[in-house]
């Protein structure tokens, strides 16, 4: 039993056009909930768990504008892997990666919050990189 070239490229090309969806439609809400977090800390401090003794001390508000950046950054680039440009597949991996770090040195302040943003990263870089280029069909 043979399998057809067109019909196993056909395939590929389907799971890749999922798979950039999937990380646009996930990389659009990371970055929204990113803008919430970042309006969040600038408008309120007394919502985030206040520590003492962590490492990585910082101002809340300042943190927050951080976060509002970085969501809006994400928003941006996730319109741009609706329209399966390159330039965006390489800026949503480097934007997630950017959003795992801001969350994991906010880690504190707002635990399980940043375990959520941190999962959510990481499925968008996987979904991003599993995805060849079709070009070279």
């Amino acid at each position: 039993m043979t399998t057809n070239p067109t019909r196993a490229h056909a395939t590929r090309r389907h799971w890749a056009e999922g798979l950039t969806a999937f990380a646009a439609v996930i990389l659009m809400i990371a970055g929204v909930l990113d803008i919430f977090r970042g309006i969040m800390g600038i408008a309120e401090d007394d919502i985030f768990v206040s520590t003492r003794n962590y490492v990585f001390q910082y101002d809340l508000t300042g943190w927050g504008w951080v976060h509002l950046i970085l969501g809006a950054v994400a928003v941006i680039v996730s319109l741009g892997l609706f329209q399966t440009a390159t330039w965006a597949r390489v800026g949503g991996v480097v934007i997630a990666a950017l959003i795992i770090i801001a969350n994991f040195l906010s880690l504190p302040y707002y635990p399980v919050w940043s375990v959520v943003m941190i999962a959510f990263s990481a499925f968008i870089i996987w979904a991003l990189c599993v995805v060849r280029s079709d070009r070279s069909a």
